[in-house]
């Protein structure tokens, strides 16, 4: 045994070597090809809780407000000087108050050496009404560890399918969620991809929002897509960090509602135990969101499971395109 399991099987080989003569036994071992463990995803907790602070120190980031302005720019001139291809995307939508508001999507682009798509989101908005809000994890930690992972996906570019990013403007309601208040920027952003055709190309649309929480725990949603759930218990899996995520038996309304509900296979990785104790959730929306409830040691836990799911992702892509070209 060398320490690998069963590391070696005795055989016994009966050789005859013709008649007259005494067969004999000669021992063969074999040694067991054990497939290596897949080498842990790399992603930066600190570098990526760094993009955070950066873009919370911005300030107020409302929609329709200067201050949600300058955060889109930001996101826009941030993916660009890391490489991304990158644009705004702004349109009108009603609000409960009956003004239209002006709403800014952010988005970016890896090309990749087929047509399919795999959108990675955050949305960057803060809640209105909250005197000193943050939005340090809400959110703020999502935001930047999406560009983190931005910029470790370019590292590895192409990959089997185009990697697309949306930082996502008017996530947040501003009175209660409805058709006109809540969820306009990912309500956008989908009707327009079904429009010009995209969406069908989408292979996975993975949402993260309050990821950042030191007292981790994801908790995933029923609304959404079972077989992409089991990728992302998978990968928590092969990343050693399983138990940071767990199933939950309710809905939560976010904007990978958008997606799922016109056939996109969409996920919602969200921590909505965000509290000053274990289960609670007292934290959310208030002005206790502040950049000292972050740990980088979550923002890398999440980080690594998404690039493992990508990963994953990019592997039934080319399996697809294999067996596409065999027939």
């Amino acid at each position: 045994m060398n320490g690998k399991g069963m590391a070696g099987v005795l055989i016994g080989v009966l050789c005859a070597a013709g008649c007259g003569r005494q067969s004999e036994t000669v021992t063969v071992v074999i040694e067991d090809c054990v497939a290596p463990a897949p080498a842990a995803m790399v992603v930066s907790g600190e570098a990526a809780l760094k993009e955070v602070a950066d873009f919370v120190a911005l300030g107020n980031r409302d929609s329709g407000t200067p201050g949600a302005e300058k955060a889109a720019n930001y996101l826009k001139d941030r993916l660009q000087a890391i490489g991304v291809e990158a644009e705004i995307q702004s349109f009108e939508d009603a609000s409960p108050l009956g003004e239209a508001v002006t709403f800014r999507n952010v988005l970016g682009r890896i090309p990749g050496t087929s047509d399919r798509i795999i959108l990675l989101a955050s949305h960057y908005d803060t809640k209105v009404g909250i005197e000193n809000f943050e939005g340090a994890n809400d959110s703020g930690s999502s935001t930047g560890l999406l560009l983190e992972l931005a910029k470790e996906l370019l590292k590895t570019a192409p990959h089997p399918a185009e990697i697309q990013f949306a930082f996502f403007d008017g996530e947040e309601c501003r009175e209660h969620y409805a058709p006109q208040d809540g969820f306009h920027g990912s309500e956008y952003l989908a009707e327009a991809m079904a429009a010009d055709g995209s969406l069908k190309r989408i292979d996975a649309m993975i949402l993260m929002d309050m990821i950042g929480d030191k007292d981790l725990t994801v908790t995933v949603p029923r609304n959404g897509d079972s077989d992409l759930g089991v990728l992302l218990f998978n990968a928590a899996r092969t990343e050693g960090v399983r138990k940071y995520f767990r199933l939950i038996p309710f809905t939560v309304g976010d904007d990978h509602e958008a997606f799922l509900k016109r056939g996109v296979p969409a996920i919602d990785l969200i921590d909505f135990q965000f509290g000053s104790a274990p289960g609670l959730n007292d934290y959310w929306h208030t002005p206790e969101d502040t950049m000292d409830k972050l740990s980088p040691e979550s923002l890398e836990v999440v980080g690594r499971v998404v690039l493992r799911m990508v990963d994953e992702l990019g592997r039934q892509v080319q399996a697809d395109s294999k067996t596409q070209n065999s027939d």
